[in-house]
């Protein structure tokens, strides 16, 4: 009988297994708060102990949660959590050239949530997206010969817009969007007209390098 080998996309964030690297980070915050005062020898103790035998993100992250100082906005992001961008009052637009994670979370909040994908650097084969719309939504843009699976998503109020075209490259990445709608929805499109001019100009000045 073949052992079955989960694909990693499907397995939740905090069963996935961690590496030395990754306890390693831990290790560091944990003698970082005890420097300054947020832990007394014995739980640092404890905790080194149960960080060098972790197995997944989800036992590792279970040893800095009471720790904002070490693992909160001040410092290191846990390892191997994806990313979470939220809009907030004032929105989050990421665009132009950035490199692009396999998995993160983007919440519209008031302002909206805009993940222009068009000139990403070295993009993963599959992207796993939770995007939750909110109030202002989410939009992802993708490339031309991209494409996007939006059945994970639960419509909400503001619905699910898929209006990307069915002609993906055999080789071209796959975003995967799970999440909600909320009151504004979830918008994946291609580039519009005018950013399909700005994306021409950028390439004809590169080229002219």
């Amino acid at each position: 009988m073949t052992a079955h080998t989960p694909d990693a996309a499907s397995v939740p964030w905090a069963e996935q297994r961690a590496s030395h690297a990754d306890r390693d980070a831990v290790v560091r915050r944990l003698q970082q708060a005890a420097a300054e005062g947020r832990l007394d020898f014995h739980e640092l103790d404890e905790r080194l102990e149960q960080a060098l035998t972790a197995k997944t993100f989800g036992a590792l992250a279970a040893l800095t949660a009471d720790l904002r100082g070490a693992d909160g906005e001040a410092g290191e992001p846990v390892p191997g959590r994806p990313p979470v961008l939220k809009g907030g009052m004032h929105g989050i637009v990421r665009t132009g050239r950035w490199k692009v994670p396999p998995r993160l979370t983007a919440y519209g909040g008031m302002g909206g949530v805009v993940l222009d994908l068009t000139r990403v650097e070295s993009p993963p084969r599959v992207l796993d997206f939770e995007v939750h719309g909110q109030m202002a939504g989410v939009t992802v843009v993708i490339p031309d010969d991209w494409s996007a699976e939006t059945d994970g998503v639960e419509p909400g109020l503001g619905g699910v817009k898929d209006r990307t075209t069915p002609d993906r490259s055999p080789d071209a990445p796959l975003v995967r969007l799970t999440g909600t709608g909320g009151m504004a929805g979830i918008v994946v499109r291609h580039p519009k007209a005018r950013e399909r001019r700005r994306l021409e100009r950028e390439g004809r000045a590169l080229a002219a390098r």
